[in-house]
């Protein structure tokens, strides 16, 4: 486990290392269940492209999900992140064999006090990005 972030060591622009996180379709089932989202857009792909959709996409709270995930893993501790928000700006595409990835990379973008910093997200599938006006509030160690 990396080491937690500590405020007065952490610079204005510091990068929050990029991850990528896989999504197969199994995925999208399970956190249906989780969520009771079931909507069939999620997981039927004949449905989705009945509805003008290229496949089955993603949830945009797992998608959100995912990308708060680099947020926690960073901090140390999922009750670390203490405000959170995003504009779902393109769906996550998840063809059936060979599902899709979501890459997220953050960048400190101010400190707020007491131990705050904000956190500008970037998250990608494949060319588009998902997420834009991702911004965090992280309080830190």
């Amino acid at each position: 486990m990396a080491t937690r972030p500590k405020y007065d060591e952490v610079e204005v622009g510091a990068e929050i290392p990029a991850q990528t996180y896989p999504v197969q379709r199994l995925n999208l089932v399970m956190y249906a269940g989780a969520s009771g989202d079931f909507n069939p857009i999620h997981w039927n792909e004949r449905f989705a492209k009945a509805v003008g959709l290229p496949d089955v996409i993603a949830h945009g709270m797992y998608t959100m999900a995912e990308a708060g995930r680099l947020l926690t893993d960073w901090a140390g501790d999922p009750g670390a992140v203490v405000e959170y928000g995003v504009r779902f700006s393109a769906p996550v595409v998840v063809p059936d064999e060979e599902g899709a990835t979501i890459q997220v990379g953050g960048k400190v973008e101010e400190k707020l006090g007491d131990g705050k910093v904000a956190v500008a997200i970037t998250a990608k599938a494949g060319d588009a990005t998902i997420l834009t006006r991702a911004r965090a509030v992280v309080q830190l160690a």
